[in-house]
């Protein structure tokens, strides 16, 4: 793993440890795009990927990454955490840019009741924020 990938993954770690939402502005790409599993359509900016984090951060409760896979400026992170009394478990798919930015982040979360959970509690907050519309 190259210098600049240790620091981009320190910086990622250190943004989940500490939960510094100023860090995690610093790190993303103005043009991130994020894919989650709660959502069919990419959400781009640094605006919505930073909130989305934030609030998954807020809602994951005993979160712990177990295992990395780094290819190049790429990484896999598998993690487990309990969302609404429901263990689950996933990825992180983060691949950083030229300038060590975070330009791509996708998440992939099962079982399906986890899931099921994690689109409730991310509809309603993403709603009131304004980012999604009501049905």
């Amino acid at each position: 793993m190259s210098l600049q990938m240790e620091t981009c993954l320190q910086q990622w770690h250190d943004v989940v440890k500490h939960q510094d939402m100023a860090l995690l502005n610093d790190i993303l790409a103005d043009e991130v795009e994020f894919h989650s599993p709660t959502v069919w359509k990419p959400k781009e900016g640094k605006q919505i990927t930073a909130y989305i984090l934030k609030t998954v951060m807020g809602i994951f409760q005993d979160f712990t990454y177990h295992r990395q896979f780094v290819s190049g400026n790429s990484v896999v992170l598998e993690f487990s955490a309990m969302v609404a009394g429901k263990n689950i478990k996933g990825i992180d798919m983060i691949r950083w840019n030229e300038q060590g930015k975070i330009e791509h982040f996708e998440v992939m979360l099962r079982p399906l009741n986890g899931l099921q959970a994690m689109l409730e509690i991310m509809t309603a907050d993403l709603q009131k924020a304004g980012f999604v519309p009501k049905d």
